[in-house]
C-alpha cells in the first residue's frame, strides 16, 4: 500500500532514512578518511581536517568560538588544535583584546594541507557524478542545502504526541 510522503510513512522516507544513514557512516568512516588522506598524501585526524577547514572559511577564531562552531569538546579541541600545531598546520596566539583568549591560526603550510584535502575530496565528487546528467547534479546541488537545513532547523515530533491522539 503506497502512502503519500506528508503523513510520514511513505516508503520513499524509509529509502531516504537508510540512504542517510550510509551516508552519515560513509563520511564519518576513519578508513574512508585515512583514504582521502593518503591519496593527498597527508596524514590528519577528521577531527584535525574539521578544525583546519572552518578555520581557513571563517578566519581567526578565538578556540572557545572554535569549538562550538564545530560541535566540538573544549578539550578535545583544545588536544586537536595543540596536534595542528605542532604539525606547524596553525599558530596559537593570546587575543589583543584580553590576553586569556586563545586565538587559533591556519599557517600557510595548514592552508595547502587543507587545499591537498579539499582537492582530492571534489576530484573524488567529480569522479562519482561523472556519469550523472547535468540536471540531476544541478538537482542535488540545490536539494541536498535545503535537506540538511530542514534536518538542522525542523524539531522532532514526540511519538508520544502521536499516541495521545
Amino acid at each position: 500500500m503506497a502512502t503519500n510522503v506528508h503523513d510520514g510513512t511513505g516508503d520513499e522516507l524509509a529509502a531516504i532514512e537508510r540512504a542517510l544513514e550510509q551516508l552519515l557512516r560513509l563520511y564519518a568512516s576513519r578508513k574512508v578518511h585515512a583514504r582521502r588522506s593518503a591519496a593527498a598524501g597527508v596524514m590528519i585526524t577528521q577531527q584535525g581536517y574539521l578544525l583546519l577547514r572552518r578555520l581557513q572559511e571563517d578566519g581567526d577564531l578565538p578556540m572557545g568560538e572554535l569549538a562550538r562552531i564545530t560541535q566540538m569538546d573544549p578539550a578535545a579541541a583544545g588536544r586537536q588544535v595543540r596536534q595542528l600545531e605542532e604539525e606547524g598546520l596553525v599558530t596559537r596566539t593570546k587575543g589583543e583584546d584580553d590576553g586569556r583568549v586563545v586565538v587559533v591560526t591556519v599557517t600557510p603550510r595548514g592552508a595547502a594541507v587543507r587545499q591537498r584535502l579539499s582537492t582530492v575530496g571534489e576530484d573524488h565528487m567529480s569522479d562519482v557524478l561523472a556519469d550523472w546528467p547535468p540536471e540531476d547534479r544541478e538537482q542535488l546541488a540545490l536539494l541536498l542545502p535545503r535537506f540538511v537545513e530542514g534536518l538542522r532547523s525542523v524539531p522532532f515530533r514526540s511519538s508520544l504526541d502521536e499516541m495521545a491522539s
